[in-house]
Parts: structure tokens; C-alpha cells; sequence
């Protein structure tokens, strides 16, 4: 009886995760984790700070440093309050004053998770 109990708590130990919400938003994808750091394209963003905007709404500023393809990003997520669109706007880091911002907005589509 103690195995079957000991199992029965390995296997569900196992299927109990955090609650996270997945959005596509254009080539990123978004992923934001209940208690922890959000994630864009698979890599946990550097710094997050989320700013409630009225009672529905909300905005997700990011940064990601040292990503994948070696570049730093600069992220915000918006969802008005009251809306049904939300976007990401996203801005590549430059390394000297001299060269040209790169900014893009995306809207963004819930995606399966």
C-alpha cells in the first residue's frame, strides 16, 4: 500500500506546473509565467517590470541581454484596459549613438502553450 501511495505522488508530482499564457507576436513568441520571469522566443527575459493598466489591462516592459543571435532587446507588452487588441514592441539595442533605432510593433494572437 505505501508504494502505490509513493507512486501515486511521483506521478503527480510530476503533472503539476505553473500557469503560463502563450502569444505569438509576429516572428517573437511571448510567454508569460505565473511567479517567474516571462520568456521570449524560449530565452527568460533579463529584467521585467509589470504595470497594471486599469482593471483588465496591463503592460510588461522587458529587457533581453545577450540573446540567442547575440543582440540585446528592449521589450514592451500592452494590453489597454478594456481592449481586445494587444501588441509587443520591440527595439533592438544599439551599441553606439551613431547607429540608426530599430523599432517594431507586433500584434500579438493568443497561442496554444
Amino acid at each position: 500500500m505505501r508504494e502505490k501511495l509513493l507512486l501515486l505522488c511521483l506521478l503527480f508530482a510530476g503533472s503539476v506546473s505553473a500557469q503560463s499564457v502563450a502569444l505569438q507576436c509576429g516572428q517573437f513568441r511571448f510567454e508569460m509565467i505565473e511567479n517567474s520571469m516571462s520568456k521570449i522566443n524560449g530565452e527568460f527575459v533579463t529584467s521585467q517590470k509589470i504595470t497594471e493598466l486599469g482593471k483588465t489591462g496591463g503592460r510588461v516592459e522587458m529587457t533581453l541581454d545577450s540573446a540567442r543571435d547575440g543582440n540585446f532587446y528592449g521589450f514592451e507588452y500592452v494590453h489597454p484596459d478594456g481592449s481586445k487588441k494587444h501588441w509587443l514592441n520591440v527595439e533592438l539595442i544599439r551599441t553606439s549613438m551613431k547607429q540608426p533605432r530599430i523599432i517594431g510593433t507586433f500584434m500579438c494572437q493568443r497561442v496554444a502553450g
